[in-house]
């Protein structure tokens, strides 16, 4: 597993370098851009396309190449491969064939992204790229991401293209219209760009998006709980009289209600404030 480059080349560590001479296979989403990054080291390990299209066709090939003591280097076009790229399946499938598993950490949008925005917080909730289609499949993952994050008071990270990040806007403006947004664009690469603001001010910036985006939501924390209407105990008590409850019960409701045993006692022995109701008289008596 080799973290390449998210943008710049010179962010290709030494010993990721050595594990792309090294390998018998680079497995790569785009070949081309393999080439490149080889081209770049002055080698020429061969390489083989490895993306979601093709994952599940080539994988008894490559374990088959792994069983016989080669080793691949899985790679995706930027960043780390499995990280909202192809290749947790293949790291299970040859985890189980008994493969051994090695990892060479390398550069990460998602964690670039995060330490550019400037955003204070224990951590952050990542939630990928959002479905493309359906609509609604779309709406529920955003809602869902962003009740998560608001409960655990972190910002929310997402990917996103470029045809689609002014139709997030439009969507943060609807459910998170004050929360501070971080666009983060073409990381390390010669047009980087940082822009912060409100969904809203950032709507602005993206007239002519180019380059996948990485957004980073802030501002998410745990909402306010609505106050609780203060109990009418007065009320409570009288319309448990009025219903013929024994003081008794009327104890273990005002109990049931959160009220404390000493106050429960002492307002089910107030005196009701309600009139008594007439008695009609009996047949046959007279009232005087």
């Amino acid at each position: 597993m080799v973290g390449t480059p998210i943008g710049n080349l010179g962010d290709l560590t030494p010993r990721a370098a050595e594990a792309l001479r090294t390998a018998d296979l680079v497995l790569a989403e785009d070949t081309r851009m393999a080439a490149r990054l080889l081209a770049h080291l002055g080698t020429r390990t061969a390489t083989l396309s490895y993306n979601a299209h093709n994952a599940s066709l080539r994988k008894p090939t490559l374990l088959a190449r792994l069983a016989a003591g080669e080793t691949l280097a899985l790679t995706t076009d930027a960043g780390m491969p499995a990280i909202s790229d192809p290749g947790a399946e293949l790291v299970r499938a040859a985890r189980s064939a008994g493969a051994a598993i090695e990892v060479v950490p390398g550069p990460s949008a998602v964690t670039a992204a995060v330490a550019v925005a400037g955003v204070e917080a224990g951590g952050f909730l990542f939630g990928g790229f959002l479905p493309a289609r359906p609509a609604s499949a779309r709406a529920a993952t955003l809602q869902r991401l962003l009740d998560a994050a608001r409960l655990a008071a972190v910002p929310l990270v997402v990917y996103e293209a470029p045809h689609r990040v002014a139709k997030l806007l439009a969507e943060l403006g609807q459910w998170a219209a004050d929360t501070q947004v971080v666009l983060a664009r073409e990381l390390t690469k010669r047009h980087e760009q940082v822009v912060v603001g409100t969904p809203e001010q950032l709507a602005r910036e993206v007239a002519e998006p180019r380059g996948e985006y990485v957004v980073v939501i802030g501002g998410l924390g745990a909402a306010a709980p609505e106050p609780t209407p203060a109990l009418d105990t007065d009320a409570l008590r009288a319309a448990a009289a009025s219903a013929g409850l024994s003081p008794r019960s009327i104890v273990e409701l005002l109990r049931a209600a959160g009220v404390a045993r000493r106050d429960a006692y002492r307002i089910a022995r107030q005196p009701s404030t309600e009139q008594p109701r007439s008695r009609r008289p009996k047949p046959g008596l007279k009232v005087r």
